[in-house]
């Protein structure tokens, strides 16, 4: 009787049932642990000459296949940063160092005493080495290599800031001392790196420059000499009958060799003296303290005689000069459009210069751009007046119809004056928005920032400061060490020498972009440097793109490797091979391996495991359901017994 077979083939399928369910709730703890699914087929044995299919019972059930459940479990996040999950599809691959390779979900991994990163049975986790580039190298077993961090010295600094437009550089100390405070106008600091890790500062000082041109005095030991000046040598026909540089070319060409060798200079302000051999002349506003000017006779340097702080400096306010004669009777002056009415009482030197004073307020009141209005009396019984025009204000030029003076000076009756063209000074406000910059290392030693030798000496760089300058309109910057640029373009570097005492060759670029002077407190906006001293490991993270970085103490971080993530064309061909573990078969297809977050991988989640995708209670229920087909084959055994028993009975 068949019966009996078909009993027994219904009881090892309800054992494969509860076998499966009973191993998928033994490991709904495991982690990366896949459920099965126990899949039943039936079987008919037929002949091949006989009655149809029709008449055929069937001889039973068989297990065609226990199946994988390749769900993604719950990811848990625990403290462990070599503890990985894949969000998404892939597995880990494995190798055992001794050929074979298996592939996982379980990504709770532990480093070895070597470095290697391995799972809890010993096996290496497989990934991609990157060399000095960033560069992928071929996958091989994925390991902490770097246990430190080498120092690096800086060679890169962003420093961006605000000047205090509203900073009266007037009130400087007229002698710059980067130990006096009050001779500069800010200052800042930056922290570097020698290339042996030993931290230094860079101390920048910005003083402004002040409304004063500095003044400048040689002396020739021959005054049948001529002056070379900044390397241009200067000759009897480039001075006037005073003394005084001319600007005659062609018939010379000092003038203006000397404009274009030294554009430092105030080429109108240089007097040479033939009788005492003396020498002197001023330096634009602009250029103000920013570095020497080389004077030599006969090729020997001389020195600048003017050193005193009283006498080192003129103001760079324009001045000029009238002389007013007082007559006999009444009469009128218009000063800078204010009419004075002089009666015959007071047409005297005295009276007129009292009648000057009592409007000047009046005058200041309606001219803005005066700064002050002086009326003095001389020995001749003159007054000489004196309009002081605003430093701000420069060079001030000419009203319409008016060729030398903007505020002429008129007079009608009996009062005359003249304007003392040679007594009147002009004025220059190039100082405007530039500041000159000095950067020490340590606030001790000062550095080489690009400021070029001065002309004459050569045309290398050398210690000393730079000029910068803010646009006086809008505060943004808009020159560096000579080099102009419009506003959004591209700023100029400066190349810092000598700021790595281990090693002289180190040079420092230091770019200032994003730097203003406006009418707000002084601040540093941004500020990085790129070096760093020694580190030590700290930690290791996974990003989610596989990526493996390194910490380290210092601050710094570098990828040591990506993981690989395997996929199959057909994962449900996988042969478990224990541990959590499955093995590639000819059913699945070769592992197709790639960095996670690459075409269909899942990406990568550090500090996190994959739980188990058991369902619980859908597995009890399998267990109700193996438990009443197990009774059920069981009772159909009961009765294929009874029956056997009734016809022996026969």
């Amino acid at each position: 009787m068949a019966g009996f077979s078909t009993a027994v083939t219904g009881l090892k399928a309800s054992t494969a049932m509860l076998d499966v369910a009973g191993n998928n709730i033994a490991n709904s703890s495991t982690v990366g642990f896949k459920s099965s699914r126990t899949e039943f087929g039936d079987i008919y044995a037929t002949a091949v000459v006989g009655a149809g299919s029709s008449n055929t019972p069937g001889s039973g059930v068989t297990v065609t296949d226990i199946a994988q459940d390749f769900s993604a479990g719950t990811i848990e996040f625990t403290n462990n940063n070599l503890d990985l999950a894949i969000n998404g599809s892939g597995f880990f691959q494995l190798d055992d160092g001794q050929g074979s390779v298996t592939y996982t979900r379980a990504g709770a991994f532990e480093l070895d005493k070597e470095g290697f990163i391995v799972s809890k049975n010993g096996k290496y986790l497989q990934g991609y080495g990157l060399d000095a580039d960033g560069n992928r190298l071929p996958i091989g077993n994925m390991a902490v290599t770097e246990k430190e961090s080498p120092p690096k010295a800086t060679e890169n600094i962003d420093l961006s800031f605000n000047i205090d437009a509203r900073s009266d550089a007037a009130s400087l100390l007229p002698t710059y001392n980067k130990d006096e405070p009050g001779s500069f106008t800010w200052t800042t600091t930056d922290r570097t790196f020698d290339s042996l890790g030993n931290e230094h500062t860079i101390k920048y000082n910005f003083a402004e420059q002040r409304p004063v041109k500095q003044v400048l005095n040689f002396q020739l030991t021959t005054p049948t000499n001529y002056p070379e000046i900044s390397g241009i040598q200067l000759q009897a026909g480039d001075f006037d009958a005073n003394g005084r540089l001319i600007d005659n070319s062609p018939a010379t060409t000092g003038y203006d060799e000397l404009a274009v060798a030294d554009d430092r200079i105030d080429l109108s302000t240089v007097v040479y003296d033939t009788g005492t051999g003396e020498l002197s002349f001023e330096l634009k506003a602009w250029a103000t303290d920013s570095g020497d000017v080389l004077v030599e006779e006969g090729g020997a340097t001389l020195a600048n005689l003017n050193t005193a702080v009283e006498d080192r400096y003129r103001d760079a306010n324009e001045v000029r000069v009238y002389t007013v004669t007082p007559g006999a009777g009444s009469g009128t002056i218009s000063l800078a459009g204010e009419e004075i009415q002089v009666s015959a009482a007071d047409n005297t030197a005295d009276g007129i210069a009292g009648l000057i004073a009592a409007r000047e307020a009046r005058i200041l009141e309606n001219n803005p751009s005066i700064e002050s209005i002086q009326a003095t009396t001389n020995a001749a019984g003159d007054v000489i007046l004196q309009v002081r025009f605003k430093a701000d204000e420069g060079d001030i030029t000419p009203e319409p119809g008016q060729l030398n003076d903007p505020y002429p000076v008129t007079v009608t009756g009996n009062v005359t004056a003249a304007h003392d063209a040679d007594a009147s000074i002009q004025g220059d406000n190039s100082y405007r928005g530039y500041y000159r910059m000095y950067a020490y290392l340590n606030n001790e030693e000062l550095l080489d920032i690009g400021k070029v030798q001065d002309p004459g000496k050569g045309t290398l760089t050398e210690p000393g400061p730079i000029l910068v300058q803010f646009n006086p309109t809008n505060g943004l910057l808009r020159e560096i060490n000579g080099q102009a640029f419009p506003a959004g373009g591209q700023v100029p570097a400066l190349t810092i020498k000598g700021a790595d005492p281990a090693n002289s060759l180190t040079e420092i670029t230091l770019d200032l972009t994003g730097s203003t002077q406006f009418a707000s407190a002084s601040i540093v906006k941004g500020s990085l440097q790129d070096g760093y001293t020694k580190g030590d490991l700290i930690g290791v993270t996974f990003s989610a793109t596989g990526e493996m970085v390194a910490s380290f103490s210092n601050g710094q971080n570098k990828s040591l490797g990506v993981v690989a993530v395997a996929t199959f064309e057909n994962q449900a061909g996988l042969q478990p091979s224990g541990d959590t573990e499955w093995a590639a078969t000819l059913d699945s297809g070769d592992a197709i391996v790639n960095p996670p977050g690459t075409g269909l991988n899942g990406t990568l989640r550090s500090a996190a495991l994959e739980a188990s995708n058991v369902d619980l209670s859908e597995e009890l229920v399998k267990l109700i359901e193996g438990q009443r087909n197990y009774q059920a084959n069981s009772k159909t055994l009961e009765t294929m017994n009874a029956i056997t028993q009734t016809i022996l009975q026969i």
